[in-house]
């Protein structure tokens, strides 16, 4: 259990750029990957990005691959999440998620249920 505090969400126009940051409970951070998930009005919550405890490993959805980059830095107990070409399909809640590594630097989650611990969310919102 590891609490969590999305920021940098708003309203950009279409090709515009965000930058999201999620803020964790320093004592815990470092034992944990990080991710994000999204979820639109009417759909279900969708995995967009994730980094391994150790911070050399990466993955993210193919919607989002060339143009979302998630990183992190365990010094400010922070992981982000840099947007860039966004759609009005991008538009949605993210939310910042935690999963315990259980000493597996290395590990990349992207299941829903890998991840024990969520954000209240911040909203993007992409015009056209």
């Amino acid at each position: 259990q590891v609490q969590l505090v999305e920021s940098g969400g708003g309203l950009v126009q279409a090709g515009g750029s965000l930058r999201l940051s999620c803020a964790a409970s320093e004592r815990t951070f470092g034992g944990y990957a990080m991710g994000w998930f999204r979820q639109a009005p009417g759909k279900e919550r969708e995995f967009v990005a994730a980094i391994s405890w150790s911070g050399d490993s990466t993955y993210s959805a193919d919607s989002v691959k060339g143009r979302f980059s998630i990183s992190r830095d365990n010094a400010k107990n922070t992981v982000y999440l840099r947007m860039d070409s966004l759609k009005p399909e991008d538009t949605a809640v993210y939310y910042c998620v935690a999963a315990r590594s259980g000493g597996r630097l290395h590990w990349v989650p992207r299941a829903l249920t890998d991840f024990g611990s969520w954000g209240q969310g911040t909203q993007v919102t992409v015009s056209s």
